[in-house]
């Protein structure tokens, strides 16, 4: 006899959804959700659904009814708990549009606790649209499989960011005019910790001086090469994770 296949197979859809959830509790989702999975995914009843809700984990669903604007759904067990992510900050020079995209974007697979949008003196930008974003934001840690959403910060000057700075955290600096190697600060300074990268055309001399006077920054290289802050951001976060987050442990 064949075998049965698992449920939910592996190519249901996922996506956030309000919660929290409950096993047995049904869920109405109208919007964008609803049409996600009517208009895009194509879903019917029986259809298999993983939801998450940002606060108990990752569930297992039922489709009971795929209607023109809302899709039902039957919460039936708990896949996994709302997983613990690594203590790492992202302080990030805002970038044109589609390059801070992929930041927010990059930030939120490579698994940081919490984007902090900051505009410098050199920022081609200083705003961010916080709905676009955090919709940015989302579809990458469905994509991903995350169960736990990065926090997403307003955007904040540098000054202000530096004078609230919270005690323990270490402020790893990735400056394009040098310091310590990445890989060897952050193995040396274990615990909660942020990387701060620059805009388009770097921090300027000022905002160079200010950060590394910090008390608990720490600048570090990212090689020989100057990189774009895009670039940069996932290059700190790959190498920050390969030695002190979750790649470590895996």
């Amino acid at each position: 006899m064949p075998a049965t296949p698992a449920w939910p197979p592996r190519s249901a859809p996922r996506l956030f959804v309000p919660g929290p959830l409950a096993s047995e509790a049904t869920l109405t989702l109208e919007g964008n959700p609803a049409h996600y999975l009517a208009r895009v995914m194509r879903v019917g009843p029986g259809d298999a659904v993983i939801a998450c809700d940002n606060a108990t984990g990752e569930w297992a669903c039922a489709v009971i009814e795929a209607g023109k604007r809302t899709v039902t759904l039957a919460v039936r067990e708990r896949l996994r708990e709302k997983e613990a992510v690594p203590d790492l900050w992202l302080c990030a020079a805002l970038l044109k549009k589609p390059n801070f995209d992929l930041v927010l974007e990059k930030a939120t697979e490579l698994g940081v606790a919490a984007i902090h949008p900051l505009v410098t003196r050199r920022c081609v930008a200083d705003k961010l649209n916080p709905e676009r974003a955090m919709t940015i934001v989302t579809e990458a840690a469905e994509q991903c499989a995350r169960t736990a959403l990065p926090e997403l910060a307003e955007p904040v000057r540098l000054e202000a960011l530096l004078r609230d700075w919270p005690e323990g955290r270490t402020l790893f600096f990735a400056d394009e005019q040098g310091g310590e190697s990445a890989a060897r600060a952050f193995a040396a300074n274990p615990g909660p910790a942020a990387l701060v990268v620059g805009p388009e055309g770097g921090f300027d001399e000022a905002e160079r001086v200010a950060i590394r006077a910090h008390p608990q920054a720490r600048a570090i290289t990212l090689g020989p090469r100057i990189l774009r802050g895009e670039t940069a951001t996932i290059a700190g976060l790959a190498v920050w994770m390969a030695s002190c987050g979750d790649w470590a442990s895996s």
